[in-house]
């Protein structure tokens, strides 16, 4: 059993500040509410009157959608935030405009940003709660817990289990908060691509460290492709896409070296033919559509813990 009857925190920033027993309370949670998710009518009344705004300085399919429907889930409110129409595009700065949101009469702001503890910054100048949804090259912590769900959902609990994240390490948000959890967890990590995408340190995360995938595949358990982020890079990282893929792409015949109940992931979106063909993105070892799934369970547990008052950890009073 858990120890924690709730989230300590009025927020979720990150998982390398989660609480082991956090992070199994919302994975435990998630499980509820995917239950809820699949039922004829998938909506329950638990966040009504509560209200919930988007705020994404970048772009976002997957992630923005799955939150309204996790809000609507719960009943709740949602308001999404186009910063190209908002008074960002006329110079306000974050905290002025989280604070102006804030006095709306709103409950929770999930905020996607380019620099990294921005929504740490947020949540420090407001009584609402605030939800990272991607910070800079810092943490995506509820794409971590949907992938860590997901794992979980096909093999059982994660400790000892041999994970492979390869590709942009470094610009990848996706990849430091599946580290956080996952090493938390028990799971033996390896990160995988070229020297330039492998930063700096990062063995410090409790993580080894390899260049070349075909010598990884053959004992890995699951296999998390990240996308190549040519819009974080101000330089070339490889001499080429075609390279790239030769070397740390996953195909059919790469694939076929790994173990035969192997996991395929990708947090999306897809770059078909550079970290990941089609034959494999759409075959029988990938779990990329169940993902975006467990993606709604997850967000939906999130909310529910952090608005519906049965955590112990309290806002300051108005």
């Amino acid at each position: 059993m858990n120890k924690v009857k709730g989230l300590k925190s009025k927020d979720l920033l990150g998982l390398k500040d989660l609480e082991i027993e956090e992070i199994n309370l919302i994975l435990e949670t998630a499980r509820s509410m995917k239950e809820v998710i699949a039922r004829p009518i998938p909506k329950v009344p638990t966040l009504l009157g509560k209200h919930i705004v988007t705020l994404f300085y970048e772009p976002s399919t997957r992630t923005r959608t799955s939150f309204n429907t996790a809000a609507k889930v719960l009943s709740a409110n949602v308001t999404n935030v186009a910063i190209s129409s908002s008074s960002v595009a006329k110079g306000e700065n974050l905290i002025d405009t989280v604070k102006n949101l804030e006095v709306m009469g709103l409950d929770c702001i999930v905020i996607r940003h380019s620099m990294g503890g921005a929504p740490h910054l947020a949540a420090k100048n407001v009584r609402a709660s605030v939800i990272n949804a991607g910070d800079g090259f810092n943490e995506h912590p509820t794409q971590g817990l949907l992938d860590i769900f997901t794992m979980i959902d096909k093999k059982g609990p994660v400790k000892g289990k041999k994970v492979l994240i390869v590709g942009d390490i470094a610009h990848s948000r996706v990849a430091r908060s599946n580290i956080w959890g996952l090493k938390k967890l028990g799971a033996e990590i390896t990160v995988v691509g070229p020297p330039t995408l492998i930063p700096k340190g990062i063995e410090a995360m409790g993580v080894k460290i390899s260049y070349k995938l075909d010598e990884e595949l053959k004992d890995a358990d699951f296999i998390n492709m990240l996308r190549i982020q040519k819009e974080r890079m101000e330089k070339s990282f490889f001499p080429s896409i075609e390279e790239y893929s030769q070397l740390y792409g996953l195909n059919a015949e790469r694939l076929s070296r790994a173990k035969k109940d192997i996991v395929v992931m990708h947090p999306g979106p897809i770059n078909r033919g550079v970290e990941i063909s089609s034959e494999v993105a759409d075959g029988p070892f990938n779990v990329i559509l169940e993902q975006v799934t467990n993606g709604v369970a997850v967000r939906t547990a999130i909310l529910f813990l952090l608005l519906s008052g049965g955590r112990p950890g309290k806002r300051p009073a108005k």
